[in-house]
């Protein structure tokens, strides 16, 4: 008898998942900063750009801030276009 491995998790279970990290992050400005990304621009993501994501959730708030705002350089795997879109933050809508 042979045992098959499970497989890992759906590319939209996946998103869901990122989607919650984003928005749980622990202070509420990581929670726009990141949260309001996510919102921004999952719906175009693929495989690559919601791997960057992973990734990027991963990493210190403190840090993610940093290099969105600019006021620290990004490791290699993490910047290019979509740390790039992050910078602009058009995307942060904080109510009143």
């Amino acid at each position: 008898m042979t045992k098959t491995l499970p497989s890992g998790p759906s590319f939209e279970q996946r998103l869901a998942r990122a989607k919650f990290r984003s928005w749980h992050r622990g202070t509420r400005e990581a929670d726009y900063m990141i949260g309001g990304f996510y919102d921004r621009y999952h719906a175009d993501w693929g495989e690559a750009e919601l791997a960057w994501f992973e990734a990027l959730l991963d990493e210190d708030d403190v840090d993610v801030m940093a290099w969105a705002l600019g006021s620290a350089a990004p490791p290699s795997h993490l910047a290019g276009d979509l740390l790039a879109a992050m910078q602009r933050l058009d995307y942060v809508d904080i109510p009143r």
